[in-house]
């Protein structure tokens, strides 16, 4: 088709067929089924959903996934809105009279921050009681208590949502207060392109000029002597200028492999706080609290049993909530013990279990490489398009996140793992010999 060409049923349905041809049948049932296409103008297209809980998740896990299967039929830029119909929609609340909110703010980055993650929808216990305590008082008292403050724990924990929270609380107190959250690999390459574009200067007033610097995963700076170097002198300038500091990490600053001596000390500065995977008790807090927040009842025998199955974590935990909300919503079914059972017994085999760590050990295996080669940063053609199969599985099998998958895959950016997917797909699309070893891979993974 011509770039000219423009959204139409017969497109749609070619899409969802292409689509049908990657996913497991699990998959496709549960998530592109029940999809209903609405109104279409030009390249711009409505979808219907079942209802908040399942476009939430689609829309995280499978929107930009449905967007490009689609432009590659149409050669051109897709616009999706996705809609619950009103008899599933609750009505808003009436707003609030409070006074209007001071909005000059000067020079800085980006802030970004998910408006899902607060400190209000943030689930304590005994695992992240400390982390969660420190990053509320920051918050209250920003540069007047713990100063830096390093969390450090496994992917999924929380850490993330105790970034953004901390920035959501400082800016409802203040909203003048420039707050930067940005990933180290974002820190890098906005480093890389200001000296690609001799722009130093500017990305250092940037980063400099901030009242609350908010940095994930930092553990990727580490053997990047130039991106080092330049966070060294950017955390001295605010620490300097008593401007705060939350760092996140996986491992404690001792343990980062390559992580300069200068760094890893002023790290060390302040409070160096941990999140352990959630006990049982947590697990089914936070399922009656992600539950209650999509306006869905689960009994409580439920959320144990969700809680006491699953060992990963609090990202897939609420995947697989959503999977027995969707299902009962889809089927018309109440939420039950055995409904939840049934559901998820095929996930919950563990010898069959389809996870990160399968994947990587599946596609090394398959493309006759070891875990450390596919996890490493060669650009090496050999290496790389394994490295793109093993993000779009990970993409389409699993319930991670994209960030989570960039981090499992040797700590990189969500964007990266947006980029191979495309990049499988095209193949997928145009190579026949490809598509038959994806599909080989594909049953060796959940045969």
């Amino acid at each position: 088709m011509s770039g000219q060409s423009l959204m139409s049923q017969e497109v749609w349905q070619a899409a969802i067929s292409n689509i049908q041809r990657q996913l497991i049948p699990h998959s496709f049932a549960t998530w592109f089924r029940p999809l209903t296409l609405g109104t279409i103008h030009n390249n711009r297209l409505q979808i219907l959903l079942p209802n908040r809980f399942f476009k939430e998740w689609f829309e995280e896990h499978y929107l930009e996934f449905l967007r490009s299967a689609l432009e590659d039929l149409l050669f051109t830029r897709v616009e999706i809105e996705l809609v619950v119909p009103e008899q599933d929609a609750s009505p808003p609340p009436p707003p609030k009279e409070t006074p209007p909110k001071r909005t000059v703010r000067r020079s800085g980055p980006t802030t970004s921050l998910n408006a899902k993650y607060t400190f209000d929808s943030f689930v304590v216990g005994a695992g992240n009681q400390l982390a969660h305590a420190a990053s509320l008082a920051i918050a209250e008292q920003i540069s007047k208590v713990y100063n830096p403050l390093f969390v450090y724990g496994g992917v999924g924990l929380g850490k993330t949502h105790l970034l953004h929270a901390i920035g959501h609380l400082v800016l409802e107190r203040d909203n003048l207060v420039r707050v930067s959250y940005v990933s180290s690999e974002k820190f890098t390459n906005d480093l890389i392109n200001a000296i690609r574009f001799d722009a130093t200067s500017e990305f250092r007033n940037r980063y400099r000029s901030v009242d609350v610097l908010l940095i994930d995963d930092i553990q990727f700076i580490a053997g990047k002597e130039r991106t080092q170097e330049e966070f060294f002198h950017t955390f001295n300038d605010l620490y300097n200028a008593s401007k705060q500091i939350v760092l996140t990490s996986d491992s404690i600053p001792k343990e980062i492999p390559g992580l300069e001596e200068r760094l890893r000390s002023r790290f060390e500065w302040g409070l160096i706080a941990d999140i352990q995977a959630p006990d049982m008790e947590t697990k089914a807090a936070i399922l009656r609290k992600k539950a209650q927040a999509e306006g869905v009842q689960i009994p409580d025998e439920v959320s144990l049993f969700i809680a006491s199955n699953v060992k990963s974590n609090v990202r897939e935990l609420e995947g697989y909530l959503v999977r027995i909300v969707a299902y009962a919503s889809l089927t018309n079914q109440a939420i039950t013990l055995d409904l939840a059972r049934e559901i998820l017994k095929e996930f919950m085999n563990g010898d069959r279990a389809i996870t990160i760590p399968r994947i990587l050990e599946v596609v090394s295996d398959f493309f006759r490489l070891n875990e450390k080669e596919l996890l490493s940063r060669s650009r090496h053609k050999s290496i790389v398009l394994p490295r793109q199969v093993a993000m779009y599985l990970c993409r389409t099998q699993t319930n991670a996140s994209l960030p989570d998958i960039g981090a499992e895959l040797g700590g990189k950016d969500h964007s990266t793992v947006i980029h191979a997917c495309a990049k499988v797909r095209e193949l997928i699309a145009k190579d026949e010999k490809f598509r038959k070893q994806l599909h080989d891979l594909t049953n060796r993974l959940t045969g």
